[in-house]
């Protein structure tokens, strides 16, 4: 069985010196290897293809069956490294939080740390009968995000 350390080494050797990065690996029992990549501006096609390219040409047919698919990361899977978030602010995430709490809102900024979100919340007025839509910023910490999505509009 192809190891998962043995095809990240080849595509960590190919995207050195890049903006690209591998942002997830699956291998089935049957070798059926999924590469997710990702960019700090983008992933192309021809990124992928040619990151295939290069892994195939260091795997041997001869000695084990495979299937390679490299792709881009996916506008709707979750975000796994800090690094991820600086081409998206100004979208709409929602996060999952460690605790089982959700939140929603537009990403303003992050760093390696952190991210801060502009939420808008539903509130009783101070005088009178009704509520009024409230704009807060939250800070939220990467380690207490167990998933992190962005909510794309249709």
């Amino acid at each position: 069985m192809i190891s998962k350390e043995y095809i990240l080494k080849l595509a960590e050797e190919f995207l050195s010196n890049t903006t690209i990065f591998v942002s997830g690996i699956k291998i089935s029992s049957d070798n059926h290897i999924n590469l997710y990549i990702d960019g700090d501006i983008g992933v192309t096609i021809k990124d992928c293809v040619s990151l295939s390219r290069y892994i195939e040409g260091n795997l041997n047919r001869e000695k084990e069956d495979y299937a390679l698919d490299v792709s881009s990361h996916g506008a709707t899977t979750p975000l796994v490294y800090p690094r991820q978030y600086h081409k998206h602010i100004g979208r709409n995430f929602e996060i999952k939080l460690q605790d089982g709490s959700k939140t929603e809102g537009i990403l303003l900024s992050c760093n390696d740390k952190e991210i801060k979100l502009e939420t808008t919340t539903r509130e009783n007025k101070l005088i009178g009968k009704g509520k009024i839509d409230v704009i807060k910023q939250e800070l939220i910490l990467f380690e207490k995000v167990k998933e992190s999505k962005i909510k794309l509009k249709y």
